[in-house]
């Protein structure tokens, strides 16, 4: 039927072994966050969420006021901002998305709520891993300019 031999890529966060951050429920924390691994975020987030590699789980009390980008991305929560997701996107059934939303692949669960437009943007388009690189480049050119 449906999706036969379609292997789907795991959004488990156990496959990346040590290098899991939390960032748990009652803490906000104000600024821009680039990691590899996976990030599980239960509390509030004021700033950008990056990753080259590896996962953002946003908890279903979990808020991010900015755009996530990583290649595996899975929403319960709350983002005000845009989503790019280069492999696989997960929006579970409390997620609300008030911004676009650009992907590779997606899930959609009953109840999910996306108020902005969803892009397809294939593989080969490489779309996102350039706004990614891009975002990265001009982050790390700002950070040499205040070390100067």
């Amino acid at each position: 039927m449906w999706g036969k031999g379609n292997k789907r890529k795991s959004t488990s966060i156990d496959k990346h072994g040590e290098n899991i951050t939390l960032i748990s429920k009652g803490t906000v924390l104000f600024g821009d966050i680039q990691f590899t691994g996976a990030l599980q975020i239960e509390g509030r987030v004021k700033g950008n969420v990056t990753g080259q590699d590896g996962l953002v789980r946003l908890a279903d009390q979990g808020i991010v006021e900015g755009d996530i980008k990583a290649p595996n991305v899975v929403i319960n929560g709350t983002v005000t901002g845009d989503l790019y997701s280069s492999d696989h996107l997960e929006l579970a059934s409390k997620a609300i998305v008030a911004g676009n939303v650009y992907y590779n692949q997606i899930e959609m669960v009953k109840g999910s709520q996306v108020n902005g437009s969803l892009e397809y943007c294939p593989k080969a388009d490489d779309k996102v891993k350039k706004k990614t690189v891009a975002a990265l480049t001009v982050k790390a050119q700002a950070v040499a300019e205040g070390a100067s």
